[in-house]
């Protein structure tokens, strides 16, 4: 039983509307297909004699050619921005982060490990190797190399002696967070959901829910071949002797919703506020490096996938942004995650973009039928949707579910969140502690960091405070007319432009010595409280 469609107010009383369209090639994931018939859209064929400007939204794994984003009509929408893999590849993304904290101070810039870039930096790596090994006496120091273009934790070495430090291409190598979080004495990472809408004017969203992955052998420094306690990649864990095996805290397989791991944590008594307002600021500073030097085009998004690991200071580490972020659905963590992140970018980006188009100026065709929001969606955007395109031509459906849940066509695996986790010892910064449903622990554990209990669960925070719009009829828009962007889309979170500063600083091109300051300003408020 799907939700009410989205009607033009200038059609007749039982008008028949044609649906919006989505066009895809071999590439495009199977449950963004598989959402998009489920709100009702048709796809696009290629074979059919029709109109080749007939499609609203093209979306894909690889990236466009210029010619495509130049050509782009009003009404259409690609997934891809161009310029994003100065951020995704990660030599690239090495060179711009160090490039900003050289600008801007290491203070801001110090969420990225220590890094080189092979060949390159070969001679300032052995340099710092040694002197390293010299300051260390008798410990160890560890390092991480990864190939700069490679995904999935594909040729990755972890490694102590030098000795063992062997590259034949285009490598990272980085130190090696020897201290990361760890619960049930696994490592995990935190796979955070990041959508920029637009970089003229600059606009971030990050998604409030999102994917834990865990390693699944306990975390180790004596052995660092067992990459099944060292990387978290799911890729590789699936793969593992402990992958259905039920660990300890962890549970099957090697996934947590996002939503569990700040339950776990607020377990704790950790402050799950602050630590989003830092994930926030890496977030931030990492899309500043590199967006003044993005192309400008119209009527695209990205959506990103940045991999985070949280220290047992609770600090967060960037380890990488992934392009095309994986969307496969590989157990019931993946469906509950990526189906409703799917559901939610095309709420924002049909609901809010089409609104307006604030990057390049272009604007929708003429004739656009304005267009009045259904009520009652939950998850939705309050008040009106302005106008879409092709007036009586398209047809937009609200987030669609049905009354049982869909049917999913995947092949779905068991999830931590399928399974109680059963009364198991627990460690978090080092400290052990005997976990009973019986018996609770008398002390928690003290975790280095600044923290306070919270009462109630506060999953979706941003950096700035929620806005409202003097009427439904005119919903927040950046524009250039002073508007500001929707706080909230499903389940989307506006991080920035978070003040009236930094959305002036980001209009007329790009002032990031503002936006800095402005950011920092921020940080002194929030330490202060």
């Amino acid at each position: 039983k799907r939700k009410p469609y989205l009607m033009a107010e200038d059609e007749p009383s039982g008008a028949i509307l044609k649906p919006l369209v989505f066009r895809v090639d071999e590439t495009t994931p199977a449950v963004v297909q598989s959402v998009l018939l489920e709100r009702g859209w048709d796809r696009y064929d290629e074979q059919e004699e029709q109109s080749i400007e007939g499609w609203n939204l093209y979306w894909r794994t690889s990236s466009f050619r210029m010619a495509e984003h130049i050509n782009v009509k009003p009404w259409q929408r690609l997934n891809h921005h161009p310029g994003t893999t100065k951020l995704t590849r990660k030599d690239n993304l090495a060179k711009h982060l160090k490039y900003m904290r050289r600008l801007y101070g290491t203070s801001l810039y110090e969420f990225i490990p220590l890094t080189f870039v092979m060949p390159t930096d070969y001679t300032k790596f052995i340099a710092e190797y040694f002197r390293e090994r010299q300051a260390l006496g008798t410990k160890r120091g560890y390092w991480i190399c990864k190939p700069a273009e490679l995904s999935r934790g594909r040729g990755i070495l972890i490694f102590s002696d030098i000795k063992d430090f062997i590259f034949d291409d285009t490598y990272i190598v980085q130190k090696y967070i020897c201290n990361p979080l760890l619960v049930g004495g696994y490592k995990c990472d935190l796979r955070i959901y990041v959508c920029v809408t637009g970089f003229r004017p600059l606009t971030i969203y990050v998604y409030q829910e999102g994917i834990v992955r865990f390693a699944t052998e306990k975390f180790d420094l004596s052995n660092l071949q067992n990459y099944h306690a060292h990387l978290t990649n799911c890729s590789i864990n699936k793969s593992g002797a402990s992958y259905d095996k039920i660990k300890e805290v962890i549970g099957h397989g090697c996934k947590w919703t996002l939503s569990r791991f700040f339950s776990y944590l607020r377990s704790w008594d950790v402050d799950d506020l602050l630590l989003w307002q830092k994930i926030h600021r890496v977030v931030i500073l990492t899309v500043l490096a590199i967006a003044p030097s993005v192309p400008s085009a119209a009527n695209c998004f990205e959506l990103f996938g940045f991999d985070i690991l949280i220290d047992d200071n609770l600090k967060p580490w960037l380890l990488e942004v992934n392009y095309s972020p994986a969307l496969s659905l590989d157990c019931s963590t993946d469906v509950s995650v990526k189906r409703k992140l799917i559901h939610d970018i095309i709420e924002l980006i049909f609901l809010n973009g089409l609104r307006n188009e604030g990057e390049g100026g272009s604007k929708a065709a003429k004739g656009n039928a304005s267009v009045s929001c259904a009520q009652g969606d939950k998850g939705g955007l309050d008040g009106a949707c302005g106008s879409l395109p092709y007036g009586s031509l398209l047809r937009l459906a609200r987030r669609t579910y049905c009354e049982s849940g869909c049917a999913v066509e995947e092949a779905v695996r068991p999830c931590p969140e399928d399974a109680h986790a059963p009364p198991l010892r627990d460690t978090v910064s080092g400290r052990e502690s005997h976990l009973s449903a019986q018996e609770p622990p008398k002390a928690k554990p003290k975790l280095r960091s600044r923290h306070m209990p919270h009462k109630a669960f506060t999953p979706y925070v941003s950096l700035i405070p929620s806005r409202t719009c003097k009427t439904k009829a005119s919903p927040c828009v950046l524009s250039d007319h002073g508007e500001t962007p929707d706080p909230r889309a499903g389940g989307f979170v506006l991080i920035f432009p978070f003040n009236e500063a930094t959305l002036g600083a980001s209009r007329n091109g790009l002032n990031v010595k503002r936006i800095i300051q402005e950011l920092q300003k921020l940080m002194n408020k929030q330490h202060s409280q």
